[in-house]
Formats: C-alpha cells, sequence, structure tokens
C-alpha cells in the first residue's frame, strides 16, 4: 500500500509540475521584503482556496500570514511555506521555491489524504528574514497538535540535516551633537565615531569568542556630509551561536561593545532587538532519514553523513523555535547555483533556473512522500 501511495504523490506532483514551477517564476518576479508580502500571500492563498482548502488570512493577527487546511483526518501534518525576499536583493535567498514546494506537497497529498487518516495544514509563514514571523504562529497555537512540520529549502547543495544557530537580530542608534567639522569641532560629539568604537571593540573581542559564535552587521546612517560631524547614526546587526543560552552570553559582551562606544564619545544610545529571538534547529532524525532515503532514488544524495561543507545549513531560521516545539525537518535541496551561493544577487538569479524548477518539483515529491512514509508506519 505505501509504494502505491509514494507512486500516487509523485504522480500529483508531475502532473502540476507546469503549474508548480508557474507559481515560484511568479514569486521570484514579484519579490516583497518581510512584514510586507501582501500580494504574495493572496497569490498563495487563492492558488490553495482553488485547490479546495480552506483558508484563514491574517492568520494570528500578521496581515501576510495564513493557514490553509484540508481533510479531516484525525493526524495533522504542517507543510511551511515561505515567501518572503530580500531587501534589493530580490529572492536571492530562493524562498520562491520553498513556498512552490510547499503548496505542490500540500496538493499531492489531497489524493491521499482518507487512506492515511490525514489533515493537511499549510502554514504560511511571513517575515523570515529578520522578521520571526513563525513565531508568533507558534505562539497563537497554530504549530499545535502537528504530527511533524516540514519544508524545504534552497541551496548551493543538497543537505537534509539542518544545523541553524540562534540568533538576535538589533538596532542600534547613537545620538550626539552636529556641528560644523572645520569651524566648530569642539562643539560636535560625534555619533559615527561611536560606531567606530564600538566596531573596533567587537573586532577585538572577537579573538575570545568561541568558533560558534558570529557578530555581524551594517552602519546604515552616519552623516550626511563630510564637513558636518554627525549627529546621529544608526545600524543594524546580528549575533549568532550555537544555542539560545549561548547567545545569552554572547549578546551580553557584544552590547558592551556598543555601550562602550556611547562612554567614549558621550553619545546617548539605543539598543532595539527587532524580533523574538531565533533558536537553534533541532531535527527529527527519522524524519530526515526518511527523506534521505526517498531522495535517493531522485537522484539527490542528501549527505546525512554529513561528509560535506555545512554551508547553508548554519545560517538561522525562525523554524528552529518550531522545531523545538514539534517534530521537524528542514532539508536543503541544491539548485546547481555555485559559485553563488545564498543572499548573492547571483542566488537570485539562479532561484528561476532549471536546476531550481527541479528543487520545486523535487522538493513537492519528497515533502509529501515523508508525510506518506511517516503516517503508513
Amino acid at each position: 500500500m505505501t509504494a502505491a501511495l509514494l507512486r500516487t504523490v509523485e504522480d500529483d506532483v508531475e502532473a502540476r509540475r507546469e503549474e508548480l514551477v508557474g507559481i515560484s517564476h511568479h514569486l521570484h518576479a514579484h519579490p516583497e521584503t518581510a512584514w510586507t508580502e501582501h500580494a504574495s500571500a493572496a497569490f498563495l492563498s487563492e492558488r490553495l482556496e482553488a485547490w479546495g482548502f480552506g483558508v484563514e488570512r491574517s492568520a494570528a493577527g500578521l496581515p501576510t500570514a495564513f493557514v490553509a487546511e484540508h481533510g479531516t483526518g484525525s493526524r495533522t501534518v504542517g507543510v511551511v511555506a515561505e515567501y518572503d525576499a530580500l531587501p534589493g536583493l530580490g529572492h536571492a535567498c530562493g524562498h520562491n521555491v520553498i513556498a512552490a514546494a510547499a503548496l505542490g506537497a500540500a496538493h499531492a497529498l489531497q489524493a491521499v489524504a482518507s487512506e492515511l487518516d490525514l489533515r493537511i495544514r499549510v502554514i504560511g509563514a511571513p517575515a523570515e528574514e529578520g522578521g520571526g514571523g513563525k513565531i508568533p504562529l507558534l505562539e497563537a497555537g497554530v504549530f499545535d497538535g502537528l504530527e511533524a512540520a516540514l519544508m524545504i529549502h534552497p541551496g548551493p547543495a543538497d543537505a537534509v540535516l539542518a544545523r541553524p544557530r540562534a540568533v538576535a537580530h538589533f538596532d542600534v542608534e547613537y545620538q550626539g551633537m552636529a556641528s560644523h567639522a572645520g569651524a566648530y569641532p569642539h562643539l560636535g560629539v560625534n555619533a559615527a565615531d561611536a560606531f567606530t568604537v564600538a566596531q573596533v571593540a567587537i573586532g577585538l573581542l572577537r579573538q575570545q569568542l568561541p568558533d560558534t559564535i558570529r557578530v555581524h552587521g551594517i552602519v546604515q546612517e552616519a552623516g550626511t556630509a563630510p564637513n558636518a560631524i554627525p549627529g546621529s547614526a544608526r545600524g543594524s546587526w546580528y549575533v549568532r551561536a550555537d544555542t539560545l543560552d549561548e547567545l545569552d552570553v554572547a549578546f551580553e559582551r557584544v552590547r558592551t561593545c556598543f555601550e562602550a562606544g556611547a562612554t567614549a564619545t558621550g553619545c546617548t544610545w539605543e539598543l532595539t532587538e527587532t524580533s523574538p529571538r531565533y533558536a537553534e534547529f533541532r531535527n527529527d532524525l527519522e524524519l530526515a532519514r526518511i527523506f534521505t532515503r526517498l531522495a535517493a532514488d531522485q537522484g539527490r544524495d542528501m549527505d546525512l553523513a554529513e561528509d560535506g561543507p555545512r554551508g547553508m545549513a548554519t545560517a538561522s531560521t525562525d523554524m528552529g523555535n518550531v522545531s523545538q516545539h514539534v517534530r521537524a525537518i528542514h532539508p536543503y535541496l541544491g539548485i546547481d547555483s555555485l559559485p553563488a551561493v545564498n543572499h548573492q544577487p547571483e542566488f537570485a538569479d539562479a532561484a528561476a533556473t532549471p536546476a531550481a524548477d527541479r528543487a520545486v518539483r523535487d522538493g513537492a515529491v519528497l515533502l509529501a512522500q515523508t508525510v506518506v512514509e511517516l503516517l503508513s508506519r
């Protein structure tokens, strides 16, 4: 019976392959950044409604989130769709592929839902790129009662085990005093210098940080004219760590570097965390093994032994928070993008190529087949 169901979901994806690729390309051509994905969320919701799903828009009070369900079974599985793009880079992380594969898997599972006693829940999660949309959805109970939550993510190479780090996102602002840099420099309090001090302190701190810590950011504004001492400056920063506990310690050490910038220059300052903290990812090994075995049948080596470089698998995602509460996997499907990697303009180009289209097809098949295997045991 299981073999027949595996063939059924694969045949369903094949029959809709052109439609699924069209969904991916449509999202790719109309990128929307975190919390502004209004057209993308509506587009995906409309497609699911056309397929017979009941769709709750603005789920958990988030205007660009949705939850779609089909079936009346006693066992519910969640398929997660992301669809936000990166500012200035478009779909340079390939979330168009994620969404299309999720919808393809959901449609395929409709064909076998009665045999599996399955209820399918598609979770449209906005703002993965720094906003943490899955976290309020999690808190609102959208992931409650699931047998598992599954998604795929495009990357340069195949890898089944996600190793995302915990991360804190935050903005820093300094306020000083503007003044003429040539005539009245003694009246100025230089907010740009505060960032210079902070970044030097962070650079020196890195010598004492474990290899598991990452600190990176940008200065977005630090003056407008070279002959005027900047009276204000602002930037956005991330601190990553292997676990939330480790992140707490590292974050405090980095925070004091920004405080040092204010102390040294006489500026006032403010640090604001811009999203809930993302947790590290917890892989469900049973699901990972199932996915790996099925992927081999599709000609993909998912590197369960982790013999290859970890690469994209060590980024951060709010799917980590989900994985702390429900069984989850987050495999990466290669789209032949090298030397381009995620968050580069060239990767955005790669996310709408035949290799990315194959990832849409394979992702939909493998997500659906993994659910079939899980519920057939």
